[in-house]
């Protein structure tokens, strides 16, 4: 069959969405943001319980908490299971868990590192490996993959963290070639710095550098990042592309 003659789904009336690393900053954000839009919300988090569970109260629609290692891929088909018990098959999957462990690669542990791209990169993966099968079928379904300026600006001390958000775009990419003609759209959108629990314990220094090196000299918020995810759910012919909202820093 054509493009032109392809059947896709309707958009479904209150879709499933999973949030990975919902009890972060920008998670919460997130899950607010898709609950205000009309999703059941899954909120993911992996060690912040009390934080999961201050998100998930503010949530209206129906909701469910779950929890796992990402990097894990039992116990992300676990965690999936749960999901799909709860509130049904996943049409939204936001891949928001992230971790840093900044270190200069010559004094590194590898096994850092490894948990790094592990959990960034193998882990957006695994929930992709587990979700979009169901989406495929559906013929209806939207992932965004959270990515960084990071993945495009060299940051010493980062090449754990940049190899793993680099690693993020080409599969965003290549995703989306894979699913678009079954009307599954695969998007990246990428947070400029942000004061969340992933950067407070940065030196002053350093964030003040980060800051007057960027064309609009202030930081984004994660509410204003979180505001865009309606694009992604509302557009059928946006698929492959990095949404940067960043304050200019990836043109730096």
């Amino acid at each position: 069959m054509s493009a032109q003659g392809a059947v896709f789904g309707e958009r479904p009336a209150s879709p499933v969405a999973l949030v990975t690393g919902a009890s972060g900053g920008l998670g919460r954000e997130l899950a607010l943001e898709l609950d205000a839009a009309g999703c059941r919300v899954a909120v993911h988090y992996n060690s912040s319980r009390e934080q999961a569970e201050e998100v998930a109260g503010k949530l209206v629609n129906d909701h469910v908490l779950v929890t796992g290692d990402v990097g894990d891929w039992q116990a992300v088909t676990a965690l999936h299971a749960r999901v799909r018990e709860a509130l049904g098959e996943v049409g939204v999957l936001v891949n928001n868990g992230a971790i840093r462990r900044d270190s200069l690669m010559a004094m590194q542990d590898p096994a850092q590192w490894r948990q790094v791209v592990d959990t960034n990169l193998v882990g957006a993966f695994h929930t992709a490996r587990a979700c979009v099968p169901a989406m495929l079928r559906a013929r209806w379904g939207r992932v965004v993959n959270i990515v960084s300026p990071s993945a495009l600006i060299a940051t010493p001390g980062q090449t754990a963290y940049s190899a793993s958000k680099a690693g993020l775009i080409g599969m965003t990419r290549t995703l989306a070639a894979e699913c678009g003609r079954r009307g599954v759209t695969v998007n990246a959108l990428s947070p400029g710095f942000m004061i969340t629990g992933m950067t407070d314990t940065l030196p002053a220094h350093v964030i003040d550098a980060m800051r007057e090196r960027i064309p609009v000299p202030r930081f984004v918020t994660p509410r204003e990042v979180a505001r865009s995810i309606g694009l992604f759910l509302d557009q059928d012919c946006m698929t492959g592309q990095v949404l940067s909202i960043d304050s200019g820093a990836s043109i730096t």
